[in-house]
């Protein structure tokens, strides 16, 4: 895939532009101030030579000069005259246009540096709050980047503005997420209480001796219904959690975490195929055992109804600093297109129905959430002939297993 920026000329930065601004300018300035002082000096020169050596309207004036021993009078000293003006003229065009310009070269390159240095000097604040703001767009979380401010100092400028209106924005979108976070994890606590007491009376109703084969039917549709709203309300719960930071880290092994989830895994007639190898990784060990259920829970969901289907569940070190589990599964063909939505909240395969579903359509969401939180990613590929591979990779415990080769 080429990016958007393939062919694309590099730009000179901002600093350059305004260094060749601020050189171009000074350079222009100065042959205009150096033609000017030519003009003038050469009409200067001019003047002095008509006062000096010119006569008055209706008077003549005569001229000797003895050069070298040898007297001029009339035209040959006027002569000798015009020819010391020319040679003081061509001096004097030699020193102000040659040794002129090469001044102005020489001071013109050393006040395009010193426009280089206080371009840098005044460009800094700006340097600061693009890093700022990269370090926000690269934060592995959204609320933990946004956590982040430019607290820029220096006098009340358009710059000093600018920062000032940057950390106003990212405070509201701090406190805009927290609150939505808060309100998610509230609603899921209030409403986890209802649907309790829903399950509650639906099974007593369904256990009279006096309910007849009616109520029995319609009680099991109501469980059914109670239980997918219980997961919904449990998922929510889930990914908001997921979605703070880790602030409490321990060591977990991957390969423990999968054999757990495999060996109680509703299988059904998918055959579950388990190779864990050593994964030492560091986090809260519920959220990264509910990682590996969710993608086990919906390789067998997302499978084939014939006996035939598998799922692979594999648990390896792929580097110094990196672990990963890797689910594949048989299956139903996935375009490559749907990947991506597969990730989004609330978002099921095209075949499966929204109203009669089991799923919420968080689970992988909440994987990519218990990723993101530890340091880690997850990414997804069709499956050649059918099904998806999904891929976690989170950061490796370097204090574990060290003296462990790699497998090649």
């Amino acid at each position: 895939m080429k990016s958007r920026f393939a062919g694309v000329r590099p730009q000179p930065t901002l600093r350059l532009r305004l260094t060749l601004v601020y050189g171009a300018v000074f350079f222009l300035a100065g042959l205009t101030l150096l033609g000017v002082t030519y003009v003038l000096f050469n009409q200067q020169l001019t003047d002095t030579f008509e006062q000096r050596f010119g006569a008055e309207p209706g008077k003549t004036k005569q001229m000797i000069f003895k050069v070298d021993g040898v007297t001029l009078t009339g035209d040959d000293a006027m002569e000798w005259m015009r020819q010391q003006e020319l040679a003081l003229r061509s001096g004097a065009r030699t020193s102000l246009i040659t040794q002129g310009v090469i001044a102005l070269v020489v001071v013109g390159g050393a006040a395009s540096g010193l426009g280089w240095v206080v371009a840098g000097r005044v460009l800094a604040p700006l340097h600061q709050v693009t890093a700022t703001a990269r370090k926000i767009a690269a934060a592995p979380m959204a609320d933990r980047g946004l956590h982040e401010r430019i607290a820029l100092d220096g006098p009340r400028d358009e710059v000093k503005e600018l920062a000032d209106t940057f950390d106003t924005m990212v405070e509201r979108l701090d406190h805009s997420f927290d609150g939505q976070r808060r309100f998610v994890a509230n609603a899921s606590h209030e409403l986890r209480t209802p649907l309790t007491l829903n399950r509650a009376l639906v099974e007593l109703a369904m256990h009279r001796r006096s309910a007849s084969p009616d109520v029995k039917e319609l009680g099991e549709s109501l469980l059914d219904i109670n239980a997918r709203h219980e997961r919904l309300i449990s998922g929510l719960l889930l990914l908001a959690r997921s979605e703070q930071e880790i602030a409490d880290r321990s060591p977990v092994d991957l390969a423990d975490v999968v054999t757990h989830v495999v060996a109680h895994a509703d299988a059904g007639k998918t055959t579950v195929y388990e190779v864990a190898e050593p994964a030492p990784t560091t986090g809260d060990a519920l959220l990264l055992e509910r990682l590996v259920h969710n993608l086990v829970e919906n390789g067998i969901r997302y499978n084939l109804d014939d006996g035939t289907g598998w799922v692979r569940v594999v648990s390896r070190t792929v580097s110094e600093g990196k672990v990963e589990v890797e689910v594949s599964n048989t299956g139903p063909v996935v375009p490559p297109y749907d990947v991506p939505m597969l990730f989004k909240p609330f978002h099921r395969h095209a075949a499966v129905r929204v109203v009669t579903a089991s799923s919420a359509g968080l689970g992988l969401s909440i994987v990519q959430s218990v990723a993101i939180a530890h340091g880690g990613t997850v990414r997804a590929r069709p499956r050649e002939g059918g099904g998806l591979v999904v891929t976690a990779s989170l950061p490796r415990d370097r204090d574990r297993f060290d003296d462990r080769p790699l497998p090649l």
